[in-house]
């Protein structure tokens, strides 16, 4: 399986380096580090997807990761139910992911319960599916 992510060199940097800039203001916006995409029987797709966002408890943390299509639509939405405080980066799957046709890359995208979505997104090619 190939796969192709384009993530800013700064934002690579600080992940492999394990240097994460600090927040000048408290928890900034959720970004995605990493994500994998995978074929499921059926037809149906799976993301994992890795964020990062200085959670600060209940009345600011990470909330959702977004599948975007080329055009901006949502297409699947992964709800995160609670803080992740002491868990950064932190990982989380969504099975069952209904694609378009001929759709042959996504954008995954961070939400957080203050600033809505925004932060560092990754542009991920879909493996082509064997066999089907």
């Amino acid at each position: 399986m190939r796969k192709a992510v384009r993530v800013s060199a700064v934002l690579l940097a600080a992940c492999l380096s394990g240097v994460w800039p600090a927040a000048t203001a408290g928890a900034g916006e959720a970004d995605v580090v990493a994500a994998e995409a995978e074929r499921e029987p059926g037809g149906t797709w799976r993301f994992t997807v890795t964020l990062r966002h200085d959670d600060e408890g209940w009345d600011h943390y990470a909330d959702a990761w977004q599948v975007l299509a080329p055009d901006g639509g949502v297409l699947a939405t992964r709800e995160l139910l609670h803080p992740h405080v002491e868990e950064q980066p932190f990982t989380r799957s969504l099975g069952g992911v209904r694609l378009p046709e001929g759709l042959d890359r996504v954008t995954l995208r961070g939400r957080d319960s203050r600033h809505g979505t925004g932060g560092a997104e990754i542009e991920l090619e879909l493996p082509e599916a064997s066999g089907s």
